[in-house]
């Protein structure tokens, strides 16, 4: 193991979420239209392309959660046998995540999404290409998810469900939604979480 300062996760938490917050929002103007864009390429059915980004973004950010919690027990369990103090165990794992987050297997975070992409019933692809096309979107989603999650509190996306009651605080409506419908018919992006407040609105499609 390296070494660690022991505070730092907790000194820069403020900074960090900041940054993390910012990154999200860049990914959503960007990576995100440019998996639309090369999705486009491959399936007409513009809310087919809108339902797989979404879900790739819903993916990235279990995968990732999962990832961290399994990486945290793995440094815990190592930092445990020498822990002395006098920053707590929890703080001075926490402070070694954030220092190396780059030992993170996101790839191993990619393949996984991708899995999950590949059974999922609400999106189809066609049969000659594969969901990998959109990697960069999605190893981006997932590094930013596992950063969230070293921060105090963590940070996380809305659930969204099909068919739910809009909420004007959670979602914007996209541009081509009926803005006379109370349903979400579909989702676009997800909202940011912070204890259950939004911080960052997410998109959605309503209609009758």
């Amino acid at each position: 193991l390296r070494s660690c300062s022991p505070g730092r996760a907790r000194r820069t938490n403020a900074s960090r979420r900041t940054c993390l917050v910012a990154r999200f929002g860049d990914i959503y103007a960007q990576e995100r239209l440019d998996a639309e864009t090369l999705l486009r390429t491959y399936i007409s059915d513009m809310e087919m392309v809108q339902r797989i980004i979404y879900i790739a973004a819903v993916e990235s950010f279990h995968a990732a959660k999962m990832a961290y919690r399994q990486f945290k027990i793995r440094v815990r369990d190592t930092l445990s046998l020498g822990h002395s103090g006098p920053e707590s165990l929890e703080d001075t794992v926490l402070d070694y995540i954030v220092r190396h987050e780059d030992l993170y297997d996101v790839q191993a975070s990619v393949n996984e999404v991708i899995r999950s992409m590949n059974i999922n019933p609400k999106i189809s692809f066609p049969p000659e290409i594969d969901f990998i096309v959109i990697s960069t979107l999605i190893r981006e989603l997932c590094r930013v998810a596992f950063s969230m999650q070293t921060l105090v509190p963590p940070l996380d996306i809305a659930f969204g469900t099909d068919g739910e009651l809009f909420s004007d605080t959670k979602y914007h409506r996209s541009f081509d939604s009926d803005f006379t419908a109370a349903l979400v018919a579909y989702h676009v992006w997800p909202a940011l979480m912070e204890n259950d407040v939004v911080i960052v609105k997410g998109e959605a499609v309503t209609k009758r």
